[in-house]
C-alpha cells in the first residue's frame, strides 16, 4: 500500500495483526450467536457476552476450539483463529457414576 505525502509516495507495511477484526461463531445445540471482534481482544469479552445472551452463568459453559478448552485470557491470534471460525460450547456436566 501507497501513501501521498506533498507529491511523493512512501510504502506503509500493513501488519495483518493490526486492528483487523475477526468473525465468530459460538455455536450450542446448533443455535449459533456472531461475534465480531478484535484479534488481540481476550475471549473472556466473548465468552462473558455469550453467556449474558443465553442467560447461563459463564462457570457453567465450556468453550472449545479445535476440540480444545479455550481461556479467558488467549486470544484469537494466540489460537491462530480466522474468520468464520467456530467455537463450540459446551454446557458442563458434573455428577454421573459408574455401574
Amino acid at each position: 500500500m501507497f501513501e501521498e505525502k506533498k507529491g511523493r509516495y512512501r510504502r506503509i507495511e500493513i501488519s495483518p495483526k493490526r486492528a483487523l477484526s475477526l468473525f465468530l461463531s459460538v455455536s450450542k445445540d446448533g443455535s449459533e450467536v456472531m461475534f465480531k471482534i478484535k484479534r488481540s481482544t481476550q475471549l473472556k469479552k466473548l465468552m462473558k457476552a455469550y453467556c449474558d445472551r443465553q442467560s447461563v452463568e459463564l462457570n457453567s459453559i465450556a468453550f472449545l476450539f479445535d476440540g480444545r478448552r479455550i481461556r479467558g485470557e488467549q486470544t484469537p491470534d494466540e489460537l491462530e483463529m480466522e474468520d468464520d471460525d467456530e467455537i463450540d460450547a459446551m454446557l458442563h456436566q458434573t455428577g454421573g457414576s459408574t455401574v
